[in-house]
């Protein structure tokens, strides 16, 4: 990842089962709300499916992790090349939040703050179900995110499955075992 993309450069655990990660984004705040509400936007950067902005939509998210970088890395085995989620938007504040739940693990909030010409985007996923999950979840968010700083920035992003690959190893040395 790039420096000009981090205010930490990896995510935190605020509470046991809840992760935090920050990244200053390139701007302008409606753009970046772009890459979180249209499908064909979020699809370059985390998983397609429409989305109704506003509180208690469902929405279909559409993982397709080989197609968010060339190349895309290894993809560990027995993981799917596509993966569906149903999801509810639990609220919407164009252009400023987004919180939607995930499926058996809590929910996920998006928070944008204007920052001059960037943007800060802070992002929780709370109620993660155990280590496990929360080490394959902070190597993903952390990952999608460089991506998607990638593509705000108009750069090429590493290649996703090896990113995540390595830094779930790095999560695992930086998050105490309960």
């Amino acid at each position: 990842m790039t420096s000009r993309a981090a205010l930490a450069e990896y995510g935190t655990l605020i509470e046991p089962a809840t992760l935090k990660i920050e990244r200053l984004l390139p701007g302008p705040i409606e753009r970046v709300w772009g890459y979180l509400a249209d499908s064909e936007l979020r699809r370059k950067w985390l998983a397609a499916g429409p989305m109704d902005p506003r509180a208690g939509a469902t929405v279909e998210l559409v993982w397709r992790n080989d197609e968010l970088t060339n190349p895309p890395g290894q993809r560990p085995a027995g993981f799917p090349d596509e993966h569906r989620m149903i999801c509810e938007v639990v609220e919407c504040d164009p252009p400023r939040k987004l919180v939607i739940t995930w499926a058996g693990s809590g929910n996920v909030s998006f928070e944008l703050e204007p920052r001059g010409e960037k943007v800060q985007l802070t992002l929780i996923h709370c109620r993660m179900p155990d280590r496990k999950m929360a080490l394959m979840f902070g190597a993903g968010w952390h990952m999608h995110l460089d991506i998607l700083f990638a593509r705000l920035a108009g750069i090429a992003p590493q290649p996703f499955w090896d990113g995540w690959h390595r830094l779930q190893g790095e999560y695992d040395k930086r998050w105490p075992v309960a």
